[in-house]
């Protein structure tokens, strides 16, 4: 079985200082997503003020089983880290070097 990704795509709001919010999402909601089965996750800042967010998880019963918990965690990031999800994609891996 192939592992299965999710690359979500976020902004900090305008005026909210990127490095803060960054070190919550890394220390807050980064291991909430390991304790509900990633296997890795890896943020790339993309511009001053966008990152996106790789998630790999072990299978797609594994990141659907945890669908509800990551809406909660992606709630938190919006309201208390005052970032706002931007896009959403995801899919198996169908090859790797």
């Amino acid at each position: 079985m192939m592992p299965y990704i999710t690359i979500t795509t976020w902004e900090v709001g305008d005026g909210t200082d990127y490095d803060a919010s960054m070190r919550n999402v890394r220390d807050k909601r980064l291991p909430a997503l390991k304790d509900l089965g990633a296997t890795r996750v890896t943020v790339v800042r993309t511009s001053d003020r966008t990152s996106a967010a790789i998630t790999e998880w072990p299978d797609e019963v594994t990141r659907d089983t945890a669908e509800a918990a990551i809406e909660a965690v992606r709630v938190k990031v919006h309201t208390e880290d005052l970032v706002r999800l931007t896009g959403e994609m995801r899919g198996e891996v169908v090859a790797e070097v």
